[in-house]
């Protein structure tokens, strides 16, 4: 199992403050370029790439990026066509008129697609208060109206309880699906991550999805957010074949790279083998949350990685 990095700050630790064998066909395409222009039998690609905002955190908190040039920056500098906002880094405008319809016109100005935003810091879906839990599901209302107006398929929340697993099961499903059936009249969907807790137990979270029982709710699946408690980390591969029967959205997540540009915790030829397994055509989207590399360098290492095992898995 993986031990958790000091170097490593997720999404979480933001808010509160707080080599395996690799097949021949794998290593040759990791070795050379990834080929420009359409496939050889110009087929449609397996998956598409997108961008998470979390991926230039720093550099948004420093002001050395403005949230409204995120779309231009995916396009311009990382060659990308979709984005995914994470809501705390323009939480003060989410009902600002027009402050988002200046972020969609920028969107539309570079042929950039609004995906989803990820939703922290609104209370917890499955709190064991009631009137606490009507008050999280009534927070995120204002994510889903942002997010229609976007262009977004969803919005991205936690499943965040209390009590014995059974009990949290419980509650977070009833928070999820009245948040949910809020959002269908919307046409917006409601994705889970696992994001810590009981959440990063893949057949726990599974089963939270099927006791909401809506088909606007699902899953977004995470490469790296497996860690159950200090020092306890739930198998990532197992984990996203359990949440994959209902991903709406995938997160390539990535910290750290070796000599020949693989990701050093997570096997994404394995990985990308798991998410088509389960019929996923969908973007999958750059996380970069590592401190070895920049973080543009870290997005750009991050998207060659998909590209190759794109490249790779075409090629079966």
């Amino acid at each position: 199992m993986d031990a958790p990095r000091a170097d490593a700050v997720s999404r979480r630790e933001f808010l509160t403050g707080a080599v395996a064998t690799v097949p021949v066909a794998w290593a040759l395409a990791l070795s050379r370029p990834t080929a420009g222009g359409p496939t050889p039998a110009a087929r449609a690609p397996l998956f598409s790439i997108s961008l998470a905002e979390w991926s230039l955190h720093r550099a948004l908190g420093a002001g050395a990026l403005e949230h409204l040039d995120f779309p231009r920056t995916a396009r311009e500098e990382f060659g990308l066509d979709a984005v995914e906002y994470v809501n705390a880094l323009f939480k003060d405008r989410s009902t600002d008129a027009a402050y988002l319809s200046e972020l969609k016109a920028r969107c539309d100005a570079n042929g950039v697609r609004s995906l989803l935003i990820m939703c922290d810091g609104e209370g917890a879906l499955g709190d064991p208060d009631p009137v606490a839990r009507r008050r999280s599901v009534e927070n995120h209302h204002r994510w889903v109206e942002a997010a229609r107006f976007l262009g977004c398929h969803s919005i991205r929340v936690n499943a965040q309880s209390g009590g014995p697993p059974d009990e949290q099961r419980r509650l977070a499903a009833d928070g999820l699906r009245a948040l949910t059936e809020y959002a269908a009249s919307f046409g917006i969907g409601v994705i889970v991550e696992n994001h810590g807790g009981l959440s990063s137990n893949g057949a726990w979270l599974a089963s939270v999805i099927r006791a909401v029982d809506h088909p606007g709710c699902g899953t977004l699946p995470d490469f790296g957010n497996f860690q159950v408690a200090e020092g306890v980390w739930y198998d990532r591969y197992q984990g996203v074949a359990e949440l994959m029967p209902f991903a709406k959205a995938v997160s390539a997540k990535s910290n750290r790279f070796d000599e020949q540009g693989r990701e050093r915790d997570t096997d994404f030829l394995r990985m990308m083998r798991i998410v088509l397994d389960a019929g996923y055509r969908g973007y999958v989207g750059i996380e970069y949350e590592g401190t070895e590399l920049p973080e543009a360098d870290g997005i750009r290492a991050t998207k060659r990685l998909l590209e190759r095992v794109r490249e790779a898995l075409s090629a079966t």
